[in-house]
């Protein structure tokens, strides 16, 4: 057995893996329109089925035929669960949402409750019409003690069983031939004897993939590599593998070489909108390397850059490293245009679909070196 090569959708695409999916939470990518996205060469977006399934109802949903003819974005889609949103909209201290066995109340600012099921979750994504639907799950609270950390792994696992029976009716009944990969996902914090149980139970239920679940990082505050190492490790080498809101471009290289796939994260469009775009330190993207410190951050503010007529990158053919240079950016970013926020989130993006793409490539080279005749 080994690793998928591609991420198939169910419209019949074939996106190669690795793949990294920009967060679009409300069915947008924030200062950008699908166009903008497809001229990055992102090949495609998660969408989340909490914050839609309280903004769009489901006549609007079979009205455009799922959520991509909604947007007109034609590539790849995975809808996320909302199990994340249980730990930041319920678990949270302050919060007044109640986790149980049948699911999650959400409680909103005017105290207006909102009953979350698995069954909610699985069946508006199958209205989305995404090409992954993850399963609802317990997101493990940051240092949590055993018996929570069992507990999550126990409600998850319950959640997933009743998530996979939706599925599987909800395909039958509407007679689906082609299926969305369906996604269980591994809690259990920092206990790897409860992630490795969380893995066999869910495997036992059986999905197509697993993803990297609760918080992926350490008490040092950076990715923690041997819990994902571990994770890696037990999970069945044809299953597709997600690291869940994982996205430091230096952590999705070191991933992709323990056998990740699938990468989402919010980090590339929200440090553009704030000023931080990311360069290779690189002349060209034919010599961009992806050993050592091999990006910088740069921010367009600095008084330095206002007259600066070199563009942001010269290893990157995004719109705004062709078209503009370092002083007009600095200077839509002065007045507060939020034409700044649209040049700089598709550069980060673009930086993103190249670091995909040189990583594959090296994949790709492995792959021809390792069939070579001696």
């Amino acid at each position: 057995m080994r690793r998928k090569k591609y991420f198939k959708t169910i419209k019949g695409q074939k996106i190669p893996l690795p793949a990294f999916f920009p967060d679009a939470t409300k069915a947008v990518v924030r200062t950008l329109d699908s166009l903008d996205l497809v001229n990055t060469k992102t090949l495609g977006i998660l969408v989340n089925t909490y914050h839609l399934y309280k903004n769009i109802n489901t006549k609007t949903l079979e009205k455009f035929a799922g959520i991509g003819g909604f947007m007109s974005w034609k590539g790849a889609i995975i809808s996320d669960s909302g199990g994340f949103q249980v730990m930041t909209l319920a678990k949270r201290p302050g919060r007044k949402g109640k986790i149980f066995d049948e699911g999650v109340f959400f409680v909103d600012k005017n105290n207006q409750k909102t009953l979350f099921t698995p069954k909610d979750s699985i069946e508006y994504q199958m209205k989305l019409a995404t090409d992954m639907v993850v399963v609802l799950d317990d997101f493990t609270p940051p240092n949590a003690g055993r018996k929570a950390a069992q507990e999550t792994v126990d409600r998850t696992v319950l959640w997933a069983k009743k998530s996979k029976e939706v599925f599987e009716s909800y395909c039958q009944r509407f007679n689906i031939v082609k299926r969305p990969y369906l996604l269980g996902v591994v809690q259990g914090g920092d206990f790897k004897d409860l992630r490795k149980q969380c893995i066999e139970r869910l495997c036992e239920i059986g999905f197509d993939g697993l993803g990297f679940g609760g918080w992926a990082i350490n008490a040092k505050g950076v990715l923690d590599l041997e819990l994902s190492q571990f994770i890696a490790d037990n999970t069945p080498k044809d299953y597709l593998l997600y690291g869940l809101g994982i996205g430091k471009p230096e952590d999705i290289v070191k991933l992709t070489k323990m056998g990740y796939q699938i990468f989402d994260c919010v980090l590339p469009t929200r440090d553009a909108r704030h000023g931080r775009l990311y360069i290779y330190n690189s002349t060209s993207i034919d010599k961009i390397s992806l050993s050592g410190n091999f990006y910088s951050y740069y921010k367009p503010d600095r008084i330095k850059y206002f007259q600066d007529k070199k563009p942001v990158s010269e290893a990157c053919d995004c719109l705004l490293c062709k078209n503009y240079s370092r002083g007009y950016l600095a200077h839509l970013f002065r007045i507060k245009e939020t034409t700044a926020l649209r040049l700089a989130t598709i550069h980060n993006l673009r930086f993103y679909s190249l670091l995909i793409e040189k990583i594959r490539s090296k994949t790709d080279v492995k792959v021809q070196n390792r069939h070579r005749k001696p």
